[in-house]
Formats: C-alpha cells, structure tokens, sequence
C-alpha cells in the first residue's frame, strides 16, 4: 500500500511539474516542462549520490578506522541480502545519518561524528539496520527524485516570472500577478507532496530495521536520543533540501518544522508507537517459536 502511495505521489508531483509549464508555456511550455523532468530524473539518478556527500563533506572510512562499526553493517547487510555498502563520516556535531544510493549496489550509509560519540552499539545498531532498509527499499532515490522534481518546479516558476517582469513573454501567458500566486502556491504544494513522501518511507524503513536486528528497542532508544539532540544541536552540514534523507530532522531546532503537515518525517512519538508495536510482534514470534 504503501508502494502504491508513494508511486502516486510522485507521479502526482510529476505532472504537476509538467502542468505548471503547459500553464505557463501552453503546449510549448508543457514540453519543454517534460523535458526538464526528464533530465531531472536522469541527473537525479545517475549524480545525487556524489552531490550529497560532497555538500554535506562526508569523507569515506576504512576498516582499519572503524573495524566494529563495519563489522555491525556488515553483518546487517548479510541479513538484508544487500551488498556492504560504502561507509561515510560527516563532520558534523549533531548526531545524526542518512543513506544514499541510486541502487543497493552503489548504496552508501553515512554516519554523523556526533552520533558515534552520543550513541551505544545497540542503539548505532538500529540506526544502520533503518538506513540499510532504505537502501534496500530504494527509498534514497525516491525521495532524492522527489526533491530535485520539486527544486526543478520553483526553478520553472523562477524564470518565468523573471520573463514576465522585462517583458519578455508572448502575452498568451498568466501575466505576472499570476505568476506570483503561482511562486507562492506551486512550491508549497510541491513540498506538501515530497514531505508526505519522505514521512511514508521513515515507517516502512523502520519496521524493517526492527526485523533485521530481530528487536526495535535500540532504534526507539536511538530515535529518542537523536530527537532530542536536534533539537539543541545544530547541525552543521544538512540543508533543508536534504533534510527529509536524515534519520531525524536535522533542523528542527532551526524551526524548521511548524506543524505535523510540514514536517520532513513523522511524529516521534507515532515512530515509537508503531516501533513498539513492532517489538510486540516480534516477541510474539520469538514466544511461538520457542514454544
């Protein structure tokens, strides 16, 4: 179900996007609308692995550095049937992480300075498991596909209000007042679609690490700790167009988040409860199998 929302989510922001164009541009505008989703989906693709980690100064670790951190990955990537994906450091004081990765395998787990140094084992343990289950949901392209849709949408919207302010337009087109509605209307409800996206994958990612480390307690205890670290610490290297690929929102001590419906990532208090819940089944299982 949730496969099914997401798919049309993004198809929803994808002929928004070409919609806005035909708006703009009328049947002209509209193609080259699509042609612009098209390379951004391409670019998306094939080079949203290196921007991130090359805007967020996240450098690669090697064994030798953090031999029990590649020891936990690559237990949990055998577990998934994934490949051992690449392992990145941010500098970054807040304790937080985010994965990458056009596929499993180019898939990529980076892990901020500030959560090694505030977490324990078990808990980077959860952390690794509900990064692992993006990669193996392909959630990081997605939701990278989503935001550069997005970014792309108030780019469009960008020009021609531009166009329309020197004049420049073919006069068959919304004339600047409508433009400006546009500017203010066109975005939001771009944002609206990605945020919904990113909030249904952060469940699905979730429930999936529990099932890898066969318990959730770590992850709920590391969400908990990470939740309330975001908030006084500030993060160093996340922007807000990346901010919906972290763990937890890397800038809600910013403000960054007003209300539930423009958040990057679900209630807390809704992940620990549905984590919980999890662990019940999990418990349940264990009980049956043992008996």
């Amino acid at each position: 179900m949730n496969t099914l929302k997401v798919g049309f989510l993004l198809t929803l922001l994808t002929l928004g996007f070409v919609a806005v164009g035909g708006w703009i541009g009328g049947s002209g505008g509209m193609a080259v609308a699509l042609v612009l989703a098209v390379a951004v989906n391409a670019g998306s693709y094939w080079f949203s692995d290196r921007i991130l980690l090359r805007a967020t100064g996240a450098q690669p670790l090697d064994e030798r550095s953090a031999p029990d951190l590649y020891a936990m990955t690559r237990r949990l990537a055998d577990r998934a049937g994934l490949p051992m994906p690449g392992l990145y450091l941010v500098p970054d004081p807040q304790p937080n992480a985010f994965a990458t990765g056009r596929s499993p395998e180019r898939g990529v787990v980076a892990v901020n300075q500030g959560l090694l140094d505030l977490l324990s084992p078990a808990e980077i343990e959860g952390v690794l498991a509900h990064e692992l289950a993006h990669i193996q949901n392909r959630d990081t392209l997605v939701m990278t596909v989503a935001a550069s849709i997005a970014g792309a949408l108030m780019m469009l919207i960008n020009i021609a209000q531009w166009s329309a302010i020197f004049g420049r337009g073919d006069g068959n087109g919304p004339g600047l007042a409508g433009l400006l509605l546009a500017g203010l209307v066109a975005p939001l409800a771009a944002s609206l679609v990605q945020m919904a996206i990113s909030r249904t994958r952060e469940y699905g990612a979730d429930r999936r690490a529990a099932h890898l480390v066969g318990s959730s307690r770590g992850l709920t205890s590391a969400l908990r700790k990470l939740e309330r670290a975001a908030q006084s610490i500030p993060s160093t290297r996340m922007q807000p167009a990346t901010a919906h690929l972290a763990i937890v929102n890397p800038l809600a001590g910013a403000g960054a988040a007003f209300s539930r419906l423009f958040s990057t990532h679900p209630p807390m208090t809704e992940r620990i409860a549905a984590l919980q819940k999890v662990e019940r089944e999990l418990s349940n299982s264990q009980s049956a199998q043992v008996g």
